[in-house]
């Protein structure tokens, strides 16, 4: 799988989707940064537990997206590993399969 295009498919259509409704992306896009913002959480450790429940819900474009999220947060590798041992242990062999997703993601986004 090329990450970089499936980052570049899912923008394209957040974008169009957005174009046509507006309000709710807005709506949605507060939501997004507040959740994530600095806190009693770092935005890394928001990150590797978004990235953790893409991998649980297998969602490979959540995947994708908080995979280049962690790197941008400064996730290393072996933070990406852990979050996937978490991720397995919550969601059993599907969860490895797209943990194993989430690790290349993350080593094609980091180049």
């Amino acid at each position: 799988m090329d990450w970089h295009n499936e980052l570049d498919t899912i923008r394209a259509e957040m974008a169009d989707y957005n174009a046509k409704q507006p309000a709710s992306q807005k709506g949605f896009g507060i939501l997004h940064h507040e959740a994530l913002a600095e806190g009693a959480l770092s935005t890394k450790q928001k990150e590797l537990i978004s990235l953790a429940i893409g991998i649980a819900r297998q969602c490979s474009y959540c995947i994708g997206l908080h995979a280049q999220a962690c790197i941008a947060a400064g996730a290393t590798r072996e933070e990406v590993e852990e979050t996937v041992n978490v991720s397995v242990l919550m969601g059993g062999g599907p969860s490895l399969m797209y943990g194993l997703k989430a690790l290349e993601a993350y080593d094609q986004l980091k180049g």
